[in-house]
């Protein structure tokens, strides 16, 4: 059943389609394979990201600041954690659902889509596989509806590709552990209630530990400057002898097993994602296409730009049909780490190309704020290093084929 935040937000939305021009990007109806659940969440995010995202989105990014009260009307319309269980305050939906979710918030912007990936794919999700029921009943309602904000710290400044080499430690001490180290590029790390972080224990096993805002020795300072994602909050994990009580410890991980789960879990959200920015990008070029004449006709008459939207229209819809397999994939617990790389480094090289593209199309109005095309592209800079680099997922698909490590020697 779906969720009942998602049709009471319906039932209220009243959003004007009419003013905007259709352009099908169902080219070979996919619709039809999704089912009428589905097709409903699709149309709630859809509709919010068209009235509380789009409106405010550009100030937003050209500002360097993050949208206020992001996450509580995250939370409110079942964004968040969307395929937890309904008892910890989830809506207890498919992956083919938390998929469509992703897309819609992406296009809005990616940092929408990545507040509510962290918060689903990379704090909810360790918790409730890894963590204890008190653990569960105690954070997972509050992070489902926007009142708790996580970040996750993996990746750290001597550490990005290579995970297992991590230096954050964890000591033994009376009753719990000291943590120490450092973590950086950390999505909402300067407004994150509580961080899910990983860190090596003496025994040199991955341990995931859950730290709170206000642990001693715990500080969180921002990264700005960005030319991307700015709409975000982006900062750093550092850790001072923070004490983390043993209630605190995921119970049930030690090993490299733990955040790798978490990262095929935001990568397959990313799949989907960034489906939604190349159609942001598609649509704002069909539509520009059409209406900029030059030579006494629009340029959409034209071989070259009826080349360019043809192929984006393609390489979007593989995309989908992409996704969509996987998604079903997931839902059977079949999807593996290799398909799901596969289809993040397909996606979001994809998406990057048809931004790039369109702003050609655009000219000189693909640069200025009143197109989204070119913040798009800037986000997806991020997009395509974040959660894995283009080239390791190339490389992990590669070792999947040959049986060969190109990652050591």
């Amino acid at each position: 059943m779906f969720s009942l935040k998602i049709f009471y937000y319906l039932r209220e939305a009243n959003v004007d389609y009419t003013i905007m021009k259709q352009i099908n990007v169902d080219y070979f109806q996919m619709d039809d394979l999704l089912s009428e659940e589905h097709k409903l969440v699709r149309r709630a995010v859809r509709d919010f990201v068209r009235s509380e995202i789009k409106p405010v989105i550009e100030d937003a990014a050209q500002a360097h600041q993050a949208i206020e009260g992001l996450m509580p009307k995250l939370g409110a319309i079942g964004a968040l954690g969307p395929y937890i269980p309904v008892e910890y305050g989830g809506a207890g939906l498919d992956q083919i659902s938390y998929g469509l979710i992703m897309q819609e918030l992406e296009a809005g912007d990616s940092a929408v889509r990545s507040a509510a990936s962290v918060q689903s794919s990379l704090v909810m999700y360790p918790i409730y596989t890894y963590g204890s029921e008190e653990q569960r009943r105690k954070y997972l309602p509050g992070l489902a509806s926007g009142e708790l904000v996580g970040s996750f710290g993996l990746t750290e400044p001597n550490h990005g590709s290579d995970p297992g080499g991590m230096e954050t430690r964890l000591t033994a001490s009376n009753g719990g552990f000291l943590l120490n180290g450092a973590k950086m590029w950390i999505t909402n790390s300067p407004v994150c209630d509580l961080a899910v972080v990983w860190a090596r224990d003496e025994a040199g096993k991955v341990r995931g530990v859950i730290v709170e805002r206000g642990m001693d020795g715990f500080e969180t300072p921002e990264t700005l400057h960005k030319w991307s994602l700015r709409a975000s909050k982006t900062g750093e994990l550092v850790f001072h002898d923070v004490f983390i009580p043993a209630e605190n410890v995921l119970p049930e991980v030690n090993s490299m097993r733990g955040p790798l789960s978490c990262l095929n879990s935001a990568r397959y959200g990313i799949s989907w994602g960034v489906i939604g920015a190349a159609i942001d990008c598609y649509e704002t070029a069909v539509q520009y296409a059409l209406e900029r004449q030059q030579f006494d006709r629009p340029i959409g008459g034209f071989q070259l730009q009826q080349k360019k939207l043809a192929e984006f229209l393609t390489e979007i819809t593989k995309a989908q049909l992409l996704s969509w397999r996987l998604g079903l994939l997931k839902n059977e617990g079949k999807a593996t780490p290799q398909q799901i790389s596969m289809a993040k480094r397909n996606n979001v090289h994809m998406a990057l190309q048809i931004a790039r593209e369109s702003r050609q199309i655009l000219g000189g109005m693909g640069i200025v704020g009143d197109f989204p095309i070119m913040r798009h592209m800037m986000n997806l800079e991020s997009v395509i290093t974040y959660e894995g680099t283009h080239d390791i997922h190339l490389l992990i698909t590669g070792q999947d084929i040959t049986g060969l490590n190109a990652f050591s020697s």
